[in-house]
């Protein structure tokens, strides 16, 4: 069996309107240092999205989106954020923002597996 590695993660959210605080949870990030995991994972349901708000534009949500995975690939294709450790990134993607994309505060568990980790609150929390 092996030992469970400290996780922390976020809920990457559609905020249209940031002044009324109303938001649709399109992805998450997960950071674990022990396993050098970060990455980010989302959903845009198009139809849901528009009929919580018609002033997205949703392929520039898509490409905001696409720059944080590349961001926590880590390299050229991230840019000067990608080039930071990847705690920097974790941190910098997560930190408090007035747009409209946005993440939930950062919480903290318990894995064996980033990956499957991610996957499970993926499904539990967004698809």
């Amino acid at each position: 069996m092996q030992d469970k590695q400290i996780y922390e993660y976020a809920v990457i959210r559609v905020v249209p309107r940031v002044e009324r605080e109303e938001f649709l949870n399109v992805g998450i990030i997960l950071y674990c240092s022990k396993q050098g995991f970060l990455q980010a994972k989302y959903l845009l349901d198009k139809e849901r999205i528009s009929s919580f708000s018609k002033l997205i534009d949703l392929e520039e949500l898509e490409k905001y989106l696409q720059t944080w995975e590349k961001i926590c690939k880590g390299g050229k294709n991230g840019g000067s954020i990608g080039a930071l450790p990847i705690a920097s990134r974790f941190r910098w993607l997560t930190a408090t923002r007035s747009t409209i994309v946005q993440t939930s505060k950062v919480h903290p568990g318990l894995c064996e597996n980033a990956e499957q980790t991610m996957d499970c609150l993926f499904q539990e929390l967004v698809a």
